[in-house]
This record gives structure tokens, sequence and C-alpha cells, in this order.
């Protein structure tokens, strides 16, 4: 490809780019606005005036509760997932046992059911042993539903770790477990950083599940928690911009700040030498 090729190439992708960014800029005018801008103006116009109170507003109307929410569960349920799917993944590739393949297999049928159609039996079952309106529940399905895809991406990896380091740890007497935490699982670092950034999106941008099995303020997340500034009478569109804005927040600078590691992580699960 020549240089004129590579001109048009960039030019392209920073069109693409400016159409991807767009949306965002916009939201953040958005949320500089008050009700009357929103409505009477362009809805590309500039903000006739920066409302930051609008922020100060939705943080002092509890969203930092549902921020705080979100951090925690998010992070717990991530933690959970990448530390069950690694010792799961783990006694599938790196072990011999009999129903290996049918336990890989009974993990991958999962990436085939739909993600809110157990719905109704995971509220009576959660209902039941008295986990309705408990973090824990929203904590497990994160978990659960997010065990396959986690599992499918570090397949890939383990499958292509060299046996001589496992038998090297054996002969110099280290057992199986500290094997795993001391040398198979820090070697799995490259391709971890995909699996925390995808089910950090799942986790944080859920809202189905956590709007269902969770009825107290004070346990809901961001993405519930918008629902607060929309009333019967009247909504407040600008602090729901705000909120907006902050919810993507962490996402955007994951984002930003990992991006190079998602795609290293890929690449590594896929091959490896």
């Amino acid at each position: 490809m020549g240089r004129i090729g590579y001109s048009l190439l960039y030019v392209f992708l920073a069109i693409v780019a400016v159409f991807q960014i767009f949306p965002i800029i916009w939201l953040f005018l958005f949320s500089l606005k008050d009700n009357r801008e929103i409505f009477s103006g362009s809805p590309f116009a500039m903000p006739t005036e920066f409302r930051w109170e609008n922020y100060l507003k939705v943080w002092e109307s509890g969203i930092g509760i549902y921020f705080w929410n979100s951090i925690w569960i998010t992070g717990v349920a991530i933690i959970l997932t990448i530390l069950l799917a690694s010792m799961a993944t783990f006694a599938i590739t790196r072990m011999q046992w009999k129903l290996s393949k049918l336990v890989l297999g009974l993990f991958m049928v999962g990436l085939m059911i739909p993600i809110h159609s157990a719905i109704i039996p995971l509220f009576s079952m959660f209902l039941s042993v008295n986990l309705y309106d408990n973090p824990l529940s929203i904590v497990i399905t994160y978990t659960a539903y997010n065990l396959p895809i986690t599992m499918m991406i570090l397949l890939g990896f383990y499958y292509t770790l060299p046996r001589e380091i496992e038998e090297a740890a054996i002969i110099d007497g280290c057992s199986i477990h500290r094997m795993f935490f001391r040398i198979i699982l820090p070697m799995t670092m490259p391709v971890m950083s995909t699996t925390v950034i995808i089910n950090m999106i799942y986790n944080w941008n859920e809202f189905v599940f956590v709007n269902t099995f969770i009825s107290s303020d004070k346990y809901k997340t961001l993405t519930v928690g918008i629902q607060n500034f929309i009333g019967q009478y009247m909504t407040d569109w600008g602090a729901i911009g705000a909120t907006l804005i902050i919810s993507v927040l962490p996402i955007l600078l994951a984002f930003v700040f990992f991006s190079n590691k998602v795609v290293e992580g890929i690449s590594a699960s896929a091959v490896k030498g």
C-alpha cells in the first residue's frame, strides 16, 4: 500500500472515530442543559449556560450510593468469575480425568442460553432462600452467566501452556494448588485483562437483573438508580444526562488505559509463542 493509500486509510479511520466519539460529546453537552434548552432549542446546539449544577444535583440526590454499589458489585463478580473460570479451565485443560470433555461441553452450553430467559426461575429461587433484595443475588447471577464466555477466552491460552513447567514444579515438590496460584495463574495475566474488560462491561451496564432482584435504594446500581430522576409529571433530563456521563466514565477510562492489553490478551488466547 502506497503513501496515498495510507493517507486515505487514515482519513477514513478519522471519520469513523469522529462518528464514534460524537455521541459521547453530544451526551456531555446534553448533561449541561436544562429542560427548556433541551426541548426548545436544536438538539445539536451548544448550551447557552454550562449548568454544572446538574452534576452536583445528581450527586446530592444519592447517586454516590448507586455508584459505589456498581463498583463493588462489579468488582466482586469479576474476581469470582475469573477465579472460578481459571480453576475450571485449569482442571479441564491441564488435568487428566474422564469427564473433562463432558464438563467443558456443559459449560459451553451456557453460551447458548439467552441471558434473561431464566429470570423467573432465578427470582423464585432467590425468594425461597431469602436472597431477594440482597446484593449477593446479583453477584451470583453475574458470576454464573459470565463463566462460559470467560472460560472460552481462557481455553486457548491454557491449551498452549508448556507442560514442562508443570512437570518441573511437581518434581520440585509443588502441590497442585500451589502450582496453580503461584505459577499458572500469573502466567495467564495477558489474557486476564481481556476477561476483566468483558466482564466489567456486562456487569456495569446490566439493568434487568438489578431491577428485578433489588427493591431497596441502598442496594441499587447506577443503571437502575437513573429512574429516580424520572417523575410522573416532571423529568429532569439534564440530571439524567449527567448520570449517564458518570455511568459511562469508568468504562471509557478502562478502554483508554487497557485497550492495548485487550488486544494482547485476545492474541495470546489465540496463538502463544
